[in-house]
């Protein structure tokens, strides 16, 4: 049996509502918010988010061989993004990371490639979608990532029924190189394509599959025409299924694997799922749940990530987030870029945050160290990976001087619980709530960006409240 091992959707921390951006431009704006990444953000931090938890659901027998990633909005040309994810998530070198990026159809693409392979393979997704200001795209869009777990055995929790394709070219949407704007073509003549393709795709996936649409449980139907995928939603005459799109915003080449894993986080053993992407053409894949959802539902789903969201984010700090609108910054130096030599010598600790553990004392060393601190014991270490460790608020300080994209910059010293104590940028939190005693857990960020190099390290956000009387 093939299909998927597991599922898991990030969306973040902060949303902007439509609202603010209607009231900065002197309008009234649409309901609800989109998601919006943080500053330190950018579609490989979104994809690594997404990724850990699903790998983590798969369990430790499911390595994956093949990496793919996904992404219409990737931080690098040229190089090869997915192999950031790839260091982050501690894969074993013989693991291969290929990136499928450029267009929204990457997304489902991916997948389905892993789904016609022999291999455990994990496809993960990132987006930032980014429009000009009070356009369509910026309030419609939403930024988030997702990750699936592809492979064989008894752990599948969606079977892989059968899929098919539509493809003909026609001129929809397009956004040259470099450029903010997405145009598009006039609506109707999108529908029309998109409408005649699914309903091709849909009769061919049926019939690969072996199953009748009396038998779909739910269509999720997704892509950036949002006309188009109404109508489709109507003609196939199947209850539809989740439909987060309407609270954080379309979410590009992720929204396939996204609104998947959704969909999966409240499906029923027997359930068939079909996902109809509308991009450059229709593809159908669907799936049949397994009694294997009932022991392991995924570990977070996204429902709840979504009404945790902060919507106070004020639109003129987005737009300076999205270099939109630069405001001046600190008066500072600004950082130098990475060094690659002294980056690839590091690869363990700067990307997958592993330290080192005295075999002796049992004393860990962030960054991991030779000597240890307890007893002086030379060389006599093990790697300890830290990324999934939770830790506790010792003492902060907020800088408001520090050159930052979004001051001020709030400093931390951090306990991890079973031993090691680290300096840490917290993110994803006002400096108000922020207080010693904090708990903290880690997440993969982009420090900032020099001469187009991106500098990846980890920062810790605040999961939980302060113990009562505790501040600095």
């Amino acid at each position: 049996m093939r299909g998927i091992i597991s599922a898991a959707g990030y969306v973040p921390h902060w949303r902007l509502q439509r609202s603010a951006i209607g009231a900065f431009h002197g309008g009234r704006g649409g309901p609800g918010a989109r998601a919006v990444a943080s500053y330190d953000e950018d579609s490989t931090t979104l994809a690594v988010e997404a990724a850990r938890p699903a790998l983590a659901d798969a369990g430790p027998g499911a390595v994956p061989e093949v990496l793919w990633f996904a992404s219409s909005s990737p931080t690098y040309l040229e190089k090869t993004n997915a192999t950031v994810v790839h260091a982050a998530l501690r894969l074993p070198r013989s693991t291969a990371a290929y990136d499928a990026a450029g267009a929204v159809r990457s997304g489902v693409g991916a997948l389905r490639a892993a789904l016609d392979s022999t291999v455990t393979t994990v496809v993960v997704t990132g987006e930032l979608r980014v429009g000009m200001p009070n356009g369509g795209d910026e309030s419609a869009g939403g930024d988030a990532g997702a990750a699936l777990v592809v492979g064989d055995g008894d752990g599948v929790i969606a079977e892989y029924l059968g899929a098919a394709s539509a493809t003909r070219e026609f001129l929809d949407r397009w956004r040259s190189p470099g450029e903010l704007r997405t145009k598009q073509w006039e609506e109707k003549f999108g529908e029309n394509n998109y409408v005649a393709l699914s309903g091709q795709a849909w009769t061919d996936a049926l019939s690969s599959a072996g199953v009748i649409a009396a038998d779909v449980t739910a269509a999720i139907v997704v892509g950036p025409h949002s006309r188009a995928v109404g109508a489709v939603r109507k003609k196939l005459s199947v209850p539809s299924g989740v439909d987060i799109a309407k609270q954080i915003g379309s979410s590009g080449a992720v929204e396939a694997a996204l609104h998947l894993a959704a969909q999966l986080d409240v499906a029923s053993p027997g359930d068939v799922l079909a996902l109809v992407a509308l991009s450059d053409g229709a593809d159908v894949v669907l799936f049949r749940v397994t009694d294997a959802i009932v022991d392991r539902r995924p570990s977070r789903p996204v429902q709840p990530q979504i009404a945790a969201g902060d919507d106070s984010l004020p639109y003129s700090k987005y737009l300076a987030w999205r270099a939109v609108m630069a405001p001046e910054p600190p008066r500072r130096p600004e950082p130098a870029r990475v060094s690659a030599s002294a980056a690839g010598r590091s690869v363990e600790w700067k990307y997958g945050f592993v330290g080192s553990r005295d075999r002796s004392s049992g004393a860990v060393h962030l960054p991991p160290a030779r000597v240890s601190f307890v007893g002086g014991a030379v060389d006599d270490m093990e790697p300890i990976p830290m990324s999934e460790v939770l830790g506790t608020v010792v003492t902060l300080t907020v800088d408001r001087l520090a050159y930052s994209p979004s001051p001020p910059v709030i400093f931390a010293v951090v306990d991890f619980d079973g031993g090691g104590r680290l300096p840490l940028e917290l993110t994803d939190a006002r400096p108000e709530q922020v207080r010693v005693g904090s708990r903290v857990e880690m997440t993969f960020r982009r420090l900032n960006t020099a001469d187009g190099i991106a500098n990846y390290f980890w920062k810790g956000r605040v999961i939980d409240g302060p113990d009562e009387g505790n501040h600095p």
